[in-house]
Formats: C-alpha cells, sequence, structure tokens
C-alpha cells in the first residue's frame, strides 16, 4: 500500500505539472487585467489542435512545434484582447468580460468543430507511451517533460514580471492603473501584451494534454472548471501558486482514488471549500499583490 501511495503521489505531482502549464495563463490575466478569461479551457484545445496539426501535416514533434505555437497563440491572445476587451469600460468590465470570453470560447469551439469535426483524437508521437523507471516506479517521459515545463515557463514569467522592464510597467499597471498612465505607461499595450502572454502559455499546456488525453473541440468545458479552481485555491493572480496548487490538488486526487475513485472528484473540491474557508485570499494570494 505504501508504493501504492507514493506512486499515486508521484504521479499527481506530474500532472499537476500538465495543469499548472494550463492554468498559470489564466492566474497571470486575472492578476494584471482583473478578467476571469472563461476561454482559457478551449484556448488549451485550440493549442493542442495546433500542435496536432503541425505532427500529423508536416511530422512536426509537438515541443519542437512549440517555437511555432506560442508565438501563434500569442497573437491569437492580442487579438482577443485588442477586438473584444479593450472596448470595455466601466465598473461592470469584469463581469462583462466573464460573458465576452465566453462568447469568444464559443466562437473558437465552432470553428474548431468545422475544421476537425467531433471525433476525439490524440496527438500521438512515437515517444508518447514510453517511460522511464526511477527507483521502482515507471514515469511517462510526457509527464516528466510536462512538468519541467510547467516549472521552466513558471520561473520565465517570474523573471518577467520583476527582472524586467516590462515587468516594470506590468506591476506599475496592477497596483494603480491611473497612475501608471500619468507616468507614461501604455496601459492598453501593456494589457494586450500580458493577454497574449497568458494565451501563449496555453500553448504549452495543450501539448502536454493533447499528447495524454483524447479530445474534441469540446474538451474545453472540462478543463475550465478544474482550471479555475486551481487558480483559486493558489491565490487568484499569483502564478506560484498556480504550479502549487496543481501540485497539491491532483495529488490528492491521485491519493484518494487509490481506495474510492467515485470520491476522488468530489474529494478535489472539497478541498478547494475546505482551504478557503480559513485562508479566503487562497495558499499564496494577497489582497496587496495580485502576481507573485
Amino acid at each position: 500500500m505504501a508504493r501504492e501511495i507514493t506512486q499515486a503521489i508521484v504521479d499527481g505531482i506530474l500532472v499537476g505539472g500538465v495543469y499548472a502549464l494550463m492554468a498559470v495563463g489564466l492566474t497571470l490575466i486575472f492578476g494584471v487585467l482583473d478578467i476571469i478569461n472563461i476561454a482559457q479551457g478551449v484556448l488549451v484545445i485550440l493549442g493542442a489542435y495546433l500542435s496536432y496539426s503541425l505532427l500529423t501535416k508536416a511530422g512536426i514533434d509537438p515541443f519542437l512545434g512549440l517555437l511555432i505555437t506560442i508565438p501563434a497563440m500569442f497573437i491569437v491572445g492580442v487579438v482577443i484582447y485588442w477586438a473584444f476587451i479593450s472596448r470595455l469600460r466601466g465598473g461592470e468590465r469584469t463581469s462583462m468580460t466573464l460573458l465576452v470570453t465566453y462568447a469568444v470560447g464559443l466562437i473558437i469551439e465552432g470553428i474548431l468543430f468545422k475544421i476537425y469535426g467531433a471525433d476525439n483524437v490524440q496527438i500521438s508521437p512515437k515517444y508518447v507511451n514510453s517511460s522511464v523507471r526511477i527507483f521502482s516506479f515507471y514515469i511517462g517521459w510526457v509527464y516528466i517533460w510536462g512538468f519541467i515545463l510547467a516549472v521552466a515557463l513558471v520561473a520565465a514569467i517570474y523573471v518577467l514580471l520583476y527582472r524586467t522592464r516590462f515587468g516594470r510597467s506590468v506591476r506599475a499597471v496592477m497596483q494603480d492603473e491611473t497612475a501608471a498612465r500619468l507616468v507614461g505607461i501604455s496601459v492598453n499595450r501593456v494589457a494586450a501584451f500580458t493577454f497574449g502572454i497568458g494565451v501563449a502559455v496555453t500553448a504549452a499546456g495543450g501539448v502536454v494534454f493533447g499528447e495524454t488525453n483524447a479530445f474534441n473541440a469540446n474538451s474545453g468545458y472540462d478543463l475550465i472548471s478544474r482550471l479555475l479552481s486551481i487558480v483559486i485555491l493558489g491565490g487568484m493572480g499569483s502564478v506560484g501558486g498556480a504550479l502549487a496548487a496543481s501540485v497539491f490538488m491532483l495529488s490528492l486526487e491521485s491519493v484518494v482514488t487509490i481506495w474510492q475513485p467515485t470520491w476522488a472528484v468530489a474529494v478535489y473540491y472539497a478541498a478547494l471549500v475546505i482551504v478557503l474557508l480559513y485562508r479566503p485570499t487562497g495558499l499564496f494570494g494577497q489582497k496587496a499583490v495580485r502576481a507573485q
């Protein structure tokens, strides 16, 4: 039993890295823009389909294809911001973005359905089922690379926010948008680039999700509830919190599955409620600064 629990924890940590790849963009967008991007799940699926097409049509390895899909998804994010979100003003802006991003998600879903149909597909490079033995455990290479990618992206976003001039502009907008405008910061440009970055990282999440799960145009709905719960638990706007919450929640679910698989999802959300009862801002959330 101890061996099974240890294996479940290891699996949960690695799968948590996959979900962190998908959730980190969502929390970054909220932390800077106060936007809850309901379309994030569908955008993950869009990233997965892009990698699927590169593999099946051009023979490009999904991880190597990130050199194409990440810039492509960045452009998609910037276009979505300028076309739909930048036009919203006033005190109801945050609530209105829920409706707008939901509508954007429906549009993208419809386009994907038209192009790819309703059948499930999966990204299947030759190594997708290969694994490595570490001590007495077998771990899939896809999950290992996904976890490494998650840590690398979180570190890169942290460096971007705290070690660059653009990052100082982002944090200024987060703290006081009016003051940022007064000192000459182009708030709309910062917002557009931030939204683009938040969408771009879904390309990485889409690759690993598509290699470990069959998916179709409707799969985004299954993702968004989990991604939102991870972001809320980690602390709305906390990039590092998204990674920690992903690892915690997926490890917990994996361990519970050993004893009672039907209760795993219920325990997943019960843990979220219990944590928020004692720490409403989430594990790493702060009132003064929403991204860290």
